[in-house]
């Protein structure tokens, strides 16, 4: 079995806290690292937000069953890390504005700066049920392809990052996107698209865009 660091635990806590402050997980919601090849860590299966320094992530193959204990859905978790060798962390939450307009079979299109990092939208899994077969998280991961996020329809969102610090943010970004598709569909407004030429000189990474959002998140943590 892998070794897994206190670091490795503490920053996993950390994301977890993060998600929950921000309002994207309540009595629900995961989030993973992948610790080598072979292996990651998911946090304790308990409303994120009720996560404590004492309470310790577990250590689940990327391939095999899901160990004892371990929520249903981080099945696609494996399925991302078996698809994606760039990614080193996956969220699962539930942000409001990726309920309700998936809920409306609604595609959130790029129409501002963080929805540019989505281009030229985020993927819907067009179930509502909860993803707890292998065959469905292998559909859900194979959706997302080599993206950020996928959407599945009235049941949240799926982040994936090259860190942690990426997978939460892009939950933040994606959430966003939805606010403004929900606010152009209140408007009835005919908002610009962004052209994809636009979204790739948009979604920069320059300028510690993702650390400050990330130290935005995180502010106040009892681990910091």
């Amino acid at each position: 079995m892998v070794t897994v660091s206190s670091e490795q635990q503490k920053k996993v806590r950390i994301a977890a806290r993060a998600l929950a402050r921000a309002g994207f997980v309540h009595a629900y919601g995961h989030c993973s690292l992948r610790l080598d090849a072979e292996y990651f860590l998911v946090c304790t299966a308990k409303p994120m937000g009720l996560i404590t320094p004492s309470d310790i992530g577990t250590v689940v193959p990327v391939q095999g069953e899901l160990p004892e204990g371990v929520l249903g859905e981080v099945r696609i978790h494996q399925y991302v890390y078996r698809n994606r060798p760039d990614v080193n962390s996956v969220c699962r939450t539930m942000p409001q504005n990726v309920m309700a307009l998936s809920a409306l079979h609604g595609i959130a299109k790029p129409r501002h700066g963080f929805g540019s990092y989505f281009s030229p939208a985020i993927p819907m899994w067009d179930d509502v049920q909860l993803v707890r077969s292998n065959p469905q998280a292998e559909g859900v991961a194979e959706l997302m392809a080599d993206g950020k996020a996928v959407i599945m329809r009235g049941n949240g969102l799926v982040t994936a990052g090259a860190d942690i610090e990426r997978a939460v943010v892009w939950a933040w970004y994606a959430e966003d996107m939805c606010r403004v598709e929900m606010e152009a569909l209140r408007s009835g407004s005919d908002a610009p698209i962004l052209s994809h030429e636009e979204c790739l000189a948009r979604a920069t990474e320059n300028g510690h865009i993702i650390e400050r959002m990330w130290d935005y998140l995180t502010f106040g943590d009892v681990e910091l």
